[in-house]
């Protein structure tokens, strides 16, 4: 099935049905292994039980980055070409990609407040992911002021593309200045620095998190076409009830 029979909402959503149960099963069973590789894993020998936070936090703060590129792709689907559930796809991953990001700031506060002494520095990484958590924020209240859903998706699509450009500052942040937080450590060139004892699971947990969003997307946009269909049923039933 190509992405052009994909934009037919009613394909959309019985592949949806076909295709969420079975990936709940895959997330409740990544999770299930991934939380019991998580206990099993040895303490830092400098952080301790601390170290464990990082299996939430760090696919916390991956998900809260690809939620935005992937709202990216889906503004140029809308802007471009025109595709019938792009904005749907940008608009439910927007509230979802916030929560993630959310988790990572709180995440991040708890462990950074027995490593560095503190809950909060205006570092640059922790200002930049505070920004992209403002701007969820306000891509979904711009979804939310305007009514009319086409012009909703083409300002949201065009605020996306603009704030896109944090993205890249976040990730090379920890290069380009003087931070707190650690180089890139699970991905980058000459292989991972991390331990086998803390990256099996902590790359267990990257897959569960993600099936978890995954899930919880193609549940939102399936909601949300129904959400559509229900509107458009009414604006037909008063249009019908106005009419001579």
């Amino acid at each position: 099935m190509s992405l052009i029979d994909l934009a037919n909402p009613s394909r959309f959503l019985a592949l949806t049905d076909r295709v969420l149960p079975w990936l709940s099963a895959a997330t409740l069973l990544a999770f299930a292994f991934g939380v019991s590789q998580a206990y099993l894993a040895p303490d830092d020998y400098q952080q301790g039980a601390t170290v464990k936070i990082m299996f939430i936090h760090v696919p916390a703060a991956w998900l809260g980055l690809f939620a935005w590129m992937l709202m990216s792709a889906a503004a140029l689907g809308t802007l471009v070409w025109r595709h019938p559930l792009a904005d749907v796809a940008a608009k439910t991953a927007a509230p979802i990609g916030a929560a993630f990001t959310l988790m990572c700031l709180v995440t991040g506060s708890l462990w950074g407040r027995p490593m560095w002494g503190t809950y909060w520095v205006w570092d640059a990484r922790l200002t930049s992911v505070l920004v992209l958590l403002l701007m969820y924020l306000g891509v979904i209240a711009l979804w939310r002021t305007i009514d009319d859903p086409t012009r909703a998706a083409r300002a949201a699509a065009v605020l996306t593309l603009v704030g896109a450009i944090n993205i890249p500052i976040i990730k090379f942040s920890v290069d380009w200045w003087n931070t707190l937080h650690q180089p890139a450590s699970v991905l980058r060139l000459g292989g991972s620095t991390i331990h086998p004892a803390i990256l099996v699971p902590l790359i267990v947990m990257l897959v569960a998190f993600t099936l978890l969003f995954l899930t919880l997307h193609l549940a939102a946009m399936r909601n949300e076409i129904m959400r559509r269909r229900v509107r458009t049923m009414m604006m037909m039933r008063a249009d019908a009830r106005a009419g001579p």
